[in-house]
């Protein structure tokens, strides 16, 4: 706070400043001069590589060789080169769609020796290979880093350290804020830096993330690539700010600006970032201005869009790092002209080894070598783990235990969370207001913060933000338990939820776990509205990468949850709000013990028809069974248990059908909300034969529940409307 007061119109008014650390930095000829000829030479073969490399990629794409776009970094091979350099072999980091520029830069620096000196040497054969595994996998062949699943836009190599590239403008940015959080917790002195363009510092990942790492001064270091447009719009037209780096300021962060084509100061401000993130000093924001010489995708020019002029590209193309930073070095003394000829030569023979590895006909119709395209009966590797994590456990049921006891089911939560955090020292627990209230908003981390200090941590209100960094702390192998507090909120962190955590493990070809637990709280008929009554059933359903399961009592959900956080996939826990007062039988003094995935239960034997039913709707349907029996029905009840598609436990369902010839599905959400009307689809094709009448699905109205008491009691599905309609299917009318 600085300046004087001032009068205003009867008030007291006090003017404010911002203090920030904010600098621009550039380098000098002294610096250029100082800088190690091996650190410039490797810096310098690796701008040319790059270049050469994406050049050769914008060719093929004009071949058709290339199945899908080509964001190319040429222009910005710079910032890659110097800041890569800058970094240790342990750190970390994390791309945009635009990013092979950076892909490289850190897989070369991992491969190649400390010593390996382009002046005198040629790259190593681990090296080319890099390269080889680069080209196949944009070009979606099997050799390829993720097996020609992620290509161009979605490449990770996690021994070099490469979290994963991400083709969401700001969707890596909470990842990558994730990966730093949980390398801080192991205190492993690695450091994370995130690259982004222009575009993405306005998206509302950017800020939320930047939140978190201010908050909590994680070891990350934000790199905005500011190429000055966004495919066409300009960085002026979408930015209130001139400079993008001044965001840094809002959240307790450092700011440097420095230019992309200036490979001294690159490496430089590189440094001092990171080795301050090592101190516990960070994070940074650091905004290198670059320019992107094509068009977003392709070879054209942006002047050939219209979106930029001829005189604006030719004026930057001056400026061109790969003819300002090799003359540079010449004039200094830390080149020679033979020797820069000699590493062009090597870099180029790289890639063109590369491409006749990848590519077959040159010069008639060069295409992909057939041979090297993945097998596609592999299609779905990788889209969940193959369970090998959970072989070995020992599944119980509660008939499998002779001493139980009365428990809340929002106390089991409790107490198996608490026990999960007990035994296992790395897991956290993120989520709004669950070091509060004694427990949360509702009792579900009962004495949790107090028990384990520093791992049950209050979130701010940014679920995108907290979702993503659950992510990218899985994605290094962080057991995280994320509390959601309203399935609605799901729909604020879609991104992380669905595009980003659902399709990791596959589009990075399986090389990736995610040992994530979401739980989340159901609160249809509470009078919260339609906003916060959601049942997110089906919408978890429509992505394969996510387990769900929704436990009916208190001993499913201790279960449940010990499998879901030994699984290496996420899982999201739904928990209904009209179970957790409610009291279960549960094993006395046993918290370890494992519930199957993909095993429903029968819970009420029956011969007229089969119900089928999960989380809070089971407690309900066993309550109404007798009443069932009193008009002469025997039904019997099927909790699902597990509600993912490749989940549900149809060896069940079919037998139960082998016997009744009916079958409905029970569930409180709305049918374009549950997964009613899909398992009837389902059903109808697989037990065909076995039905004497269509599936009946009975589910409340298509419309958000209302806050009003008595329409929402006329929207959701009533007891008499159940009770009517399986009296009905019983008696197959």
């Amino acid at each position: 706070m600085a300046g004087a007061e001032a009068p205003g119109r009867g008030v007291k008014t006090q003017k404010l400043s911002c203090r920030f650390d904010w600098q621009r930095w550039s380098s000098t000829p002294q610096d250029l001069r100082a800088l190690d000829p091996l650190l410039a030479g490797r810096i310098l073969y690796q701008m040319h590589l790059i270049r050469t490399f994406e050049s050769e990629l914008l060719r093929l794409k004009n071949l058709d060789c290339v199945w899908g776009p080509v964001h190319s970094s040429v222009g910005q091979e710079a910032v890659a080169a110097a800041a890569m350099a800058a970094l240790r072999g342990g750190d970390l980091i994390a791309g945009s769609h635009r990013a092979h520029h950076q892909f490289l830069a850190k897989v070369l620096d991992f491969v190649l020796p400390a010593s390996w000196d382009p002046r005198r040497e040629k790259l190593t054969p681990e090296a080319r290979e890099a390269v080889r595994k680069t080209l196949a996998e944009i070009l979606g062949l099997a050799p390829g880093w993720c097996g020609g699943r992620g290509g161009s836009m979605h490449l990770r190599c996690v021994e070099a350290g490469v979290l994963g590239t991400n083709a969401i403008v700001g969707g890596g940015i909470p990842i990558a804020t994730g990966a730093a959080f949980a390398e801080k917790r192991r205190g492993s002195g690695a450091v994370v830096a995130c690259f982004f363009g222009d575009g993405a510092v306005n998206q509302g990942s950017f800020h939320e993330a930047l939140n978190l790492a201010g908050l909590w001064k994680l070891p990350i270091v934000y790199f905005v690539e500011n190429n000055r447009y966004a495919v066409a719009t300009s960085a002026a037209t979408a930015a209130a700010v001139e400079e993008l780096s001044v965001r840094a300021a809002a959240y307790a962060m450092r700011g440097r600006i420095v230019e992309g084509g200036d490979p001294a100061a690159v490496h430089a401000v590189t440094a001092e970032a990171a080795e301050a993130c090592r101190r516990e000093e960070g994070p940074f924001l650091i905004e290198c201005l670059c320019y992107r010489h094509f068009h977003h995708a392709g070879d054209k020019p942006g002047s050939a869009f219209g979106y930029r002029s001829r005189k604006e590209e030719e004026e930057e193309l001056a400026r061109d790092a790969l003819q300002t930073f090799p003359a540079a070095l010449l004039e200094a003394g830390l080149l020679e002209r033979g020797q820069w000829e000699l590493m062009r030569s090597d870099a180029e023979e790289a890639v063109r080894q590369a491409v006749e590895f990848c590519i077959e006909g040159e010069g008639t119709r060069p295409r992909p070598r057939p041979g090297l395209w993945p097998a596609v009966e592999t299609a779905a590797h990788g889209a969940r783990s193959d369970g090998r994590e959970l072989a070995g456990l020992e599944y119980r049921e509660i008939e499998d235990f002779s001493r139980l006891a009365e428990v809340k089911y929002s106390d089991a939560i409790a107490a198996v969370s608490g026990r999960w955090l007990e035994t296992h020292p790395e897991a956290v627990e993120l989520g709004e207001e669950i070091a509060n209230f004694g427990g949360g908003a509702y009792g579900a981390t009962r004495g949790l913060h107090q028990r384990f200090p520093g791992r049950v941590l209050n979130t701010p209100i940014s679920e995108g933000g907290f979702v993503g960094l659950a992510c990218g702390a899985a994605m290094r192998g962080l057991p995280v338990i994320v509390e959601i507090m309203f399935p609605d909120f799901s729909l604020v962190a879609a991104d992380q939820l669905f595009n980003q955590i659902a399709k990791a493990r596959h589009m990075y070809g399986g090389s990736t776990d995610l040992p994530l637990v979401v739980r989340t709280r159901i609160a249809t008929g509470c009078g919260y509205g339609g906003q916060h009554s959601m049942d997110p059933a089906g919408l978890f359903a429509l992505f394969p990468g996510w387990r769900m399961v929704a436990p009916g009592n208190a001993f499913d959900y201790i279960g449940l949850f010990n499998t879901a956080m030994r699984s290496l996939d996420p899982v999201v826990i739904l928990e209904h709000h009209s179970l957790y007062g409610l009291k279960f039988p549960v094993p006395e003094g046993e918290l370890d013990y494992c519930v199957a995935f993909g095993r429903a239960r029968r819970l009420a034997e029956g011969t007229d028809l089969t119900v089928l039913t999960y989380g809070g709707m089971t407690s309900r349907l066993l309550g109404l069974r007798p009443h069932l029996a009193e008009r002469g029905i025997s039904a019997e009840l099927i909790d699902l248990r597990t509600l993912d598609a490749p989940g549900i436990d149809w060896a069940i369902i079919g037998e139960s059908l082998a016997r009744t010839g009916a079958v409905a599905v029970v569930e409180q959400a709305a049918a374009s909300q549950g997964i009613g009307a899909r398992l009837s689809a389902v059903i109808t094709s697989r037990f065909f034969d076995a039905l004497d009448a269509p599936p009946l699905l009975l589910s409340s109205q298509d419309v958000p529940p209302p806050v009003s008491r008595v329409l929402e009691e006329a929207v959701l599905i009533g007891d008499e409307q159940i009770l009517a309609g399986l009296e009905g299917l019983a008696r197959r009318r």
